[in-house]
């Protein structure tokens, strides 16, 4: 059972499978070029983080939460050059779930496939969420209101009940919903609405949508440098430079004010901001020349967001101290507000911006998880109609529809924080197993006019730069390793009287603990296979991002991954084509 479980896939098998030939007329279009493959991945990737969730990773960090933005880059800079390894020898869709297939085997290729709903579909509630925010802020600049009962999901406003929250949107939720059978109407209208409005448009085919995503990719553009520039010149004209060395808790000014603990606190939401880039790769059989163009596009839309969010973030903790950013969900419109930079007009312009930007990151997350669904169908994991295309728009149609049921139906139910951290997590948690997949795949000969990951030995540098980190953090901090396995909990009132556990106090110690381990097991299997350092780094950079995930983050993936490998056994293990070409073979030896 062992050997059937981590069975792998060819990549010739999967290349016929995914190529035009296979699928005749009922085959996906190749319209998209390089430059439409740039426009979705700064689509998906300059939306909600940049809009929403960076105002959280703000306050957290302070402007020192730059180092985590760059720290984040490199992570995905690595995992990007990974991505495009695989895109480019298997230019088919279905991103990390196909390349897990084809590098660790079928039960790791469910799991990413499984994983990868957080990331697109569940990813987008917290999008359609923030998308609401932004509308109904505009429409109430412009005179409309909409009710706070149907802007507000339920559990935002529950919480803010049980929590005593100040807020008075949400307060008023609660306060002014009508009842019905002893429940209040509570639920986000609008972000219901823009997802069966996306759910139509990528249904209805990826020209469409390809024209779409480009126009509001430009004037996204336009508006976020605006902003910056606009943001810029007043943080230098006012004098309002001193914002970038706030002072801490003991009043002493630093770029970190609350530590480089506090920048890590901001992980969930810098992360969340780079979310996007990876999923170019799931429409590699919709690409005119994948691969070519899809590695270009991934790199470029990664290098274009990277800086952006830097110039972002500057702008920001520099014209507003970032303690003010505490509960900010619109943090560029509110940098404008009156008692900060004091500009109105730039409030309204970026409220509309952000509308735009959001709905392109809605609309290509929305054409991503379809085509995962429809690899996996292929495969046999899924059943059949999650591989039907349309006969007339050349879409995943079936796919497409049940991607709109699980986006619109939890948002009746969750909320963004929970939201924001699980979608992080799987994230990073597919990211670490593209990289460590590339490790275990054949290396091929160059071939004109095809990305290849540059081969930098790693057998001495990685081993080295392990050693140089571990020498880093104790000099930088002289206890950092005696405190990490010293569990001392004297000081622990919870603990002490047994409100928290053992593991919920210990919970860092032992996320970096695994880490530090992974990174020396690493470096010597590095040392003895001979690795390529692009890859490892990749892997080493995504595992240190997961020390930054609670204990929570993790019960919950771990919890969303067991159920997923339950239907697994229940339906993909006997159902998949390796499984049933398994059973053929087994059964042509009894006969003979």
């Amino acid at each position: 059972m062992a050997n059937s479980l981590f069975r792998t896939k060819k990549i010739d098998s999967i290349l016929s499978e995914g190529s035009d030939h296979r699928h005749g007329d009922q085959g996906l279009k190749r319209v998209l070029t390089v430059r439409d493959l740039t426009f979705f991945g700064i689509a998906a990737i300059l939306g909600a983080g940049s809009f929403s969730s960076l105002g959280g990773a703000v306050f957290h960090g302070g402007p020192g939460v730059v180092i985590l933005f760059i720290i984040t880059a490199i992570a995905c800079a690595f995992t990007a050059f990974c991505y495009s390894e695989f895109a480019s020898r298997i230019p088919v869709a279905g991103s990390a779930y196909t390349y897990a297939y084809a590098s660790f085997g079928e039960l790791f290729a469910w799991i990413i496939g499984w994983a990868l709903i957080m990331e697109y579909s569940i990813g987008n509630i917290y999008v359609a969420y923030s998308w609401s925010d932004y509308f109904t802020s505009f429409l109430d600049k412009t005179g409309l209101h909409i009710p706070e009962y149907l802007s507000t999901s339920y559990m935002e406003a529950k919480h803010a009940i049980e929590k005593g929250s100040s807020s008075a949107d949400e307060l008023a939720a609660w306060n002014n919903a009508p009842v019905a059978g002893g429940l209040r109407i509570i639920l986000d209208l609008p972000a219901l609405v823009i997802n069966v409005l996306i759910t139509y448009l990528v249904f209805r085919g990826v020209r469409e949508s390809r024209n779409f995503s480009n126009v509001m990719v430009v004037l996204k553009l336009a508006v976020v440098a605006l902003i910056i520039l606009v943001g810029g010149a007043l943080v230098f004209s006012n004098g309002l430079t001193y914002n970038w060395t706030p002072p801490n808790d003991d009043e002493v000014r630093s770029f970190m004010p609350n530590g480089f603990s506090g920048v890590m606190a901001a992980v969930s939401g810098v992360f969340f901001a780079y979310i996007g880039f990876d999923a170019v790769s799931v429409l590699a059989e919709e690409s005119k020349n994948p691969q070519k163009d899809l590695p270009r596009g991934m790199i470029l839309s990664l290098v274009i967001c990277t800086i952006i969010y830097i110039l972002l973030t500057l702008v920001l903790t520099g014209a507003v101290n970032y303690r003010n950013f505490d509960g900010v969900g619109d943090p560029l419109a509110f940098i404008f507000e009156k008692q900060n930079l004091n500009i109105g007009w730039m409030q309204v312009l970026v409220s509309i911006c952000a509308v735009i930007a959001m709905t392109s990151v809605l609309l290509v997350f929305q054409m991503g998880q379809p085509r995962i669904w429809m690899s996996m169908s292929r495969d046999g994991l899924l059943p059949p109609v999650f591989q039907k295309i349309h006969p007339k728009y050349k879409t995943p149609s079936f796919a497409t529809i049940i991607t709109g049921l699980v986006v619109g139906v939890p948002i009746l139910f969750t909320d963004k924080t929970f939201v924001l951290d699980f979608t992080s997590i799987a994230t990073l948690f597919a990211f670490v197993l593209v990289c460590g997949g590339v490790l275990l795949i054949p290396v091929r000969e160059k071939q004109p006019g095809r990305f290849h990951i540059p081969f930098i030995s790693g057998q001495f540098i990685f081993p080295l730069i392990v050693a140089g980190a571990i020498v880093m953090a104790q000099v930088l901090s002289k206890n950092y390793f005696a405190d990490l396995f010293h569990f001392d909990f004297s000081g622990n009132e919870d603990y002490k009287s047994g409100k928290i556990s053992f593991m919920d106090a210990a919970t860092p110690n032992i996320s970096l603990i695994i880490f530090w381990i992974s990174a020396v097991v690493l470096a010597v299997v590095a040392f003895i296979k001979k690795y390529s350092l692009i890859p490892l780094m990749g892997l080493i950079t995504c595992m240190y991002l997961l020390t930054g995930m609670t204990k929570s983050n993790w019960v919950w993936f771990l919890s969303w991954l067991l159920i997923g490998v339950v239907f697994y056994f229940l339906y993909g293990y006997k159902k998949s084509k390796l499984a049933l070409v398994e059973s053929a073979m087994q059964e042509s030896k009894t006969r003979f």
